[in-house]
């Protein structure tokens, strides 16, 4: 019998497409699930799930929703690099908000963090999950926020979180780069249901990727903790998408690619450039 949750789970973000497919697959399972968004849900809603539109920004509202709850799933806010005041709310307050409805319920989260935290290191450098934060936008920003964030809540209240570095979450990868970032929905589907299930975790944080050899940036991080291994890779992509780059020597150079194009005003590094910042 598969193994369940024994309180329900909260999943923020669930019309989303992440948030969607997950919801489809953790219902499949069995789980009892409680579904919020800003957005209304635009599929069925999955046997065992109820759905509430709700704003990351009302408290409250998260509270009651969060009620009884053993797992907060957090997909939920702005998504991609937007302007600092569209990220705020969702993304920092709403952040806010989640931990402390799981404070008061001794609930885990399992926050959706990003690569665009670390996306200024350089392509050429391999890192750990213990490396400095060099975010590549606001969205990114406010990714290091949260598990900024993480590390307080745990430190100070107890409260568990594994924070999710994810690189590129699609059905199939979609250019050069995402051969390396590629984390495909089934490792992510096993990745928040081991990050459910797992034993003590305390603040642990993991590569969002899944088993692609062109994977040489992200090393060591605790994913032993909540005994998940990828199993997809990237590399069967590798022959249509190989030198399907960005054109940019801006986005080339950084790991967050494309996300560090918007307002960068530095002189743009030639390509023999290889100062270290």
């Amino acid at each position: 019998m598969t193994e369940r949750p024994t309180r329900p789970i909260l999943l923020t973000g669930a019309s989303g497409a992440l948030g969607r497919s997950l919801a489809a697959y953790l219902a499949g399972l069995g789980w009892e699930l409680r579904l919020t968004d800003i957005a209304p849900f635009p599929d069925a809603t999955p046997p065992g799930a109820d759905f509430t539109t709700a704003d990351l920004n009302d408290g409250v509202a998260l509270l009651r929703l969060a009620e009884g709850c053993g797992t907060i799933l957090h997909l939920g806010g702005v998504s991609t690099a937007q302007p600092f005041e569209d990220v705020l709310g969702p993304n920092i307050r709403g952040l806010y908000h989640i931990y402390e409805a799981a404070r008061r319920e001794h609930a885990r989260v399992v926050f959706a963090s990003s690569n665009h935290s670390i996306g200024f290191h350089e392509r050429t450098t391999a890192l750990d999950a213990d490396c400095d934060f060099r975010p590549d936008s606001f969205y990114g920003l406010s990714k290091a926020y949260g598990e900024l964030m993480g590390r307080l809540y745990w430190d100070k209240h107890g409260v568990e979180n594994v924070n999710i570095r994810i690189g590129s979450c699609f059905p199939e990868p979609r250019d050069d780069r995402m051969l390396a970032t590629w984390l495909s929905y089934a490792d992510l589907h096993r990745l928040m249901q081991r990050c459910t299930l797992a034993g003590p975790v305390g603040h642990s944080v993991v590569w969002g990727a899944s088993a692609n050899t062109r994977m040489t940036w992200w090393r060591r991080d605790h994913r032993a903790r909540v005994g998940w291994s990828p199993t997809d890779s990237a590399d069967v992509f590798a022959g249509q998408l190989a030198g399907k780059t960005s054109g940019s020597v801006v986005a080339e150079r950084y790991q967050g690619g494309g996300y560090c194009i918007p307002g960068y005003s530095r002189e743009a590094p030639s390509p023999a450039d290889l100062f270290k910042d």
